[in-house]
């Protein structure tokens, strides 16, 4: 990977993450070239990392042998397609935009057996602590999938999905997992000021203990119910407070929650994958 090209078009802040992550891992930034339509984004880049930048997408493309696209889903169909007369076969293209399908990007490029790995990173991407599915065509090679693997690890954990409708399910799962733990803690941390503590001290207790909890996931080979039910001791007071939330339904709200996001993402999908008029 080290002597690689990476262009990305799109300098926003998953972009500015991807970037910081693969300096960190020790690739040259020299070989790093970034096109955004804001001068003043280009600024803070060059001002942070000694990277090329572009006003235009296609002087950044001309040095790729990776081409990340890191621009808004609405703008990716008029990106692909100001790209595709200049395309060249050996490049792979990466996709973070959500929710946008391999088939309507490599429609747009207007290219036969193109390389495209279409990636869900999601938010915590920013801090480096990302979960990112993958998915690739029939095109990617071997060392193709191995670079892009690479790339997006820079920003965190990151694995393969075999068949990419499984992306809907990973966009309700992790790409909005994050607001659901969000939730959590904003409602444990308003139970524990209704009951009297202050309200930095419910935040970092909260905080501290979601964290803990993961990172004893991460680190265990223990299944998460395994886990569960070693914290919780018969007669206790963690057991009373499952048997509150298991009354309440709590399974059946999260499996609907995620039916829900994943049949908005495959709708979404189908909006964005649209021909513009």
């Amino acid at each position: 990977m080290k002597d690689c090209n990476i262009t990305f078009i799109g300098g926003g802040n998953m972009a500015r993450s991807l970037i910081g992550g693969l300096i960190s891992d020790g690739f040259n930034p020299h070989h790093i070239h970034v096109s955004d339509a804001e001068p003043l984004c280009l600024q803070a880049l060059t001002e942070k990392y000694p990277v090329h930048t572009y006003s235009s997408n296609i002087e950044a493309a001309k040095a790729a042998n990776v081409l990340i696209l890191a621009v808004k889903p609405q703008q990716l169909q008029s990106v692909v397609r100001q790209l595709a007369p200049h395309w060249r076969a050996d490049t792979l293209l990466i996709s973070i935009a959500a929710g946008i399908r391999i088939d309507d990007i490599a429609r747009w490029l207007e290219q036969e057996e193109v390389a495209i790995v279409r990636a869900m990173p999601n938010t915590p991407s920013l801090v480096q602590a990302g979960a990112t599915a993958l998915t690739a065509n029939d095109y990617v090679s071997t060392q193709q999938h191995e670079l892009a693997e690479s790339i997006l690890r820079a920003v965190g954990l990151a694995l393969w999905v075999d068949d990419e409708a499984k992306m809907d399910a990973v966009t309700a799962l992790s790409g909005s997992g994050p607001a659901y733990f969000f939730l959590i803690m904003e409602a444990m941390e308003f139970a524990a000021a209704e009951m009297g503590l202050d309200a930095k001290s419910a935040r970092l207790l909260c905080l501290q203990t979601a964290f803990g909890a993961a990172k004893m996931a991460l680190e265990s080979d223990e299944t998460t119910k395994t886990l569960r039910e070693q914290v919780t001791s018969p007669g206790g007071t963690t057991e009373r407070a499952l048997s509150e939330l298991e009354d309440g339904g709590i399974r059946s709200l999260f499996e609907n929650a995620l039916v829900a996001a994943a049949l908005r993402a495959r709708e979404l999908a189908d909006q964005l994958g649209e021909d513009d008029a």
